[in-house]
């Protein structure tokens, strides 16, 4: 399965990261091109809709957003976790560009 970036701010957001979760972030964007729909817990979770995320732990615990198109997924946001709950701030920019992309 291929995995592509709905836009160039999440590889920005990546590159942000610290060296250590980066590797991370490619390691479980791997597991997610091997498994596809099959990857669960503890890597992936269905949120809602059609919508996922991606979990990446460690120091810094990561959260990348996407869903699955044809035989693909597409990674649509991602974000520094700082607290249990999904912020409505980032909720928000995931559902508009869900939005933008079910218009493509």
């Amino acid at each position: 399965m291929e995995v592509t970036f709905f836009d160039e701010e999440i590889e920005i957001f990546l590159t942000k990261l610290k060296k250590s979760t980066i590797a991370k972030v490619l390691r479980t964007i791997d597991l997610l091109e091997r498994f596809g729909n099959q990857l669960g817990m503890p890597h992936s979770k269905h949120i809602g809709n059609k919508l996922f995320e991606l979990r990446i732990r460690g120091h810094q615990e990561i959260r990348l957003f996407y869903i699955f198109n044809n035989n693909g997924a597409v990674i649509l946001h991602g974000f520094i976790k700082h607290s249990q709950k999904i912020p409505k701030k980032e909720l928000a920019v995931v559902q508009q560009k869900l939005i933008s992309f079910d218009r493509i």
